[in-house]
């Protein structure tokens, strides 16, 4: 007879990992992350999951209690996001120490809808929809900057003509005044969409009109643009890069998505790990965010013929391509596209400045007509005075004298940083290959934890850098650190890297 902690004993009571049997609805009940969670939470309370208590991995979890690794992951998440667990990197989840007060109860609110009762909405309100009551954390508004900061995608802005931008978006203030007051094209503006085209086709042989792209406010809301005309809410498949970029993942969990995280390698995406079931597929194959690499020609052609063979479509995103630093890059996915598979995603946030807030996406003409309307639902029109100011600051030859002279800039920070990580790291972290953008990435020789502790005292010293662990989505994180030099000069990162190094030494 199998122990009554593995044993299903009935049709509505799932097995559990614990001493006690957790009583859920069945797999497809819209109630099931609802009742997991309430569980989970009652039992905290009430002692049988005491403080301290190491929780199971979520996937042995979801295993054990015959659930999706995604439920058991959000039960997990907003368990954390109301206090009832933390975690601890590279040594699991437990009960947390100090728990929050048990939350209020009214007369006219059943018990599988209590929820803690703070100012203002949270995760596991019942006011918001699934995604938010789910969500692992609250926004969080961006740290402040350090001294010595090497945070990912930031670019230098010292040497940006901002004279020329100024002088540029007068004139344009000037013929706005003379125009009719009117809405603008929700596609955005034609002298900037011209002005994109021919950009990307110098700058990445991509071959389109001006009338294949969309301008965006950067690249995150072309993403969220993308899920909402691509994904049928709980039936789609997307896969994502592991490591990845997180926004993107959720921008597309947010559509409803089923979200699978594919593993990376040193070529790139692991296509052949893709789940066949896939129709949507994110990727960042001319410098693989966050790990820096390249995806090979090999898996380039592999993953165009998946899209072909199943239908999907690929969503690429180019942030920061302009800035190779080595030998003429790889084709984009788009270039090689002979199906119309292809969303070319891409940003002046790297190459300009992040306050910019224009991206665009260079879409198949299938798709245009659905994405200027949803557009123009979603915001009406972009901007007019920032589409006008770049599109002559393209045009006038702005753009490529400037993303020329800061590609010898990044190019010589990035001797330096290698220079000091072979000479104060070697066999302590090691480079990843990598000939293009604003960041380099390193695997350390130590666990995650230890990383996360010493980044901790790095930080207090006036550093800011980044641990590879917070871009993995699965578990089998690899622990390293991310090196974005695009905002820290020559002497800053000499400075950073010899903090790095005593933290480093010191244990």
């Amino acid at each position: 007879m199998e122990p009554e902690s593995t044993a299903t004993v009935s049709s509505s009571m799932l097995s559990s990992p614990f001493e006690f049997p957790l009583e859920l609805p069945p797999r497809d009940s819209r109630n099931l992350l609802r009742e997991l969670h309430r569980q989970l939470r009652t039992a905290i309370l009430d002692g049988r999951l005491k403080p301290g208590l190491r929780l199971p991995a979520t996937r042995a979890f979801a295993e054990a209690c015959g659930v999706s690794r995604n439920t058991a992951i959000a039960a997990y998440d907003l368990l954390l996001s109301e206090g009832y667990l933390v975690t601890r990197r590279k040594a699991g989840t437990y009960v947390a120490q100090v728990l929050p007060q048990p939350p209020v109860r009214t007369s006219a609110q059943p018990q599988s809808q209590l929820v803690a009762q703070p100012d203002g909405p949270r995760p596991g309100d019942p006011r918001l929809n699934a995604y938010w009551r789910a969500a692992p954390a609250p926004y969080v508004p961006m740290p402040a900057s350090a001294p010595r900061d090497f945070q990912f995608g930031v670019p230098e802005q010292a040497f940006f003509r901002f004279d020329i931008w100024q002088r540029l978006s007068s004139r344009a203030i000037r013929a706005l005044a003379k125009a009719p007051a009117i809405y603008s094209d929700a596609q955005g503006r034609g002298a900037l969409r011209e002005a994109i085209a021919a950009h990307v086709a110098f700058a990445r042989a991509v071959a389109c009109r001006a009338d294949d792209v969309i301008v965006t406010a950067g690249a995150q809301q072309a993403f969220d643009l993308l899920a909402r005309i691509l994904v049928t809410h709980g039936r789609t498949t997307v896969a994502v890069e592991d490591p990845g970029y997180p926004p993107m993942r959720a921008a597309f969990a947010l559509a409803g998505a089923r979200v699978v995280p594919v593993p990376v390698d040193e070529e790139g995406l692991i296509v052949d790990l893709l789940p066949a079931d896939a129709r949507i597929i994110c990727v960042t194959p001319s410098h693989q965010f966050p790990l820096g690499t390249a995806m090979s020609m090999r898996r380039r052609t592999a993953l165009l013929e998946f899209a072909q063979t199943h239908g999907a479509v690929i969503v690429e995103d180019d942030y920061d391509g302009e800035f190779r630093l080595g030998a003429r890059p790889l084709d984009a996915l788009q270039t090689l596209d002979r199906t119309a598979s292809v969303f070319y995603v891409g940003t002046f946030s790297k190459s300009l400045f992040p306050a910019l807030r224009l991206g665009y996406v260079v879409a198949p003409a299938w798709a245009q007509g659905p994405l200027v309307s949803l557009r123009q639902h979603a915001e009406w029109h972009p901007a007019v005075l920032p589409q006008d100011t770049l599109a002559a600051f393209i045009a006038e030859g702005h753009l490529a004298r400037h993303v020329r002279k800061m590609r010898e800039i990044y190019g010589t920070r990035r001797r330096v940083l290698l220079e000091c990580l072979q000479r104060d790291f070697a066999g302590s972290l090691e480079p990843i290959a990598s000939d293009a953008g604003l960041h380099l990435a390193a695997f350390a020789n130590v666990e995650p934890h230890e990383i996360e502790r010493m980044l901790k005292r790095v930080r207090d010293k006036g550093v800011r850098l980044e641990s590879l662990g917070a871009y993995y989505a699965g578990s089998s994180a690899r622990s390293g650190i991310g090196f974005g030099y695009g905002g820290v000069d020559e002497a800053g990162i000499r400075e950073g890297l010899a903090i790095l190094r005593d933290v480093w030494r010191a244990g």
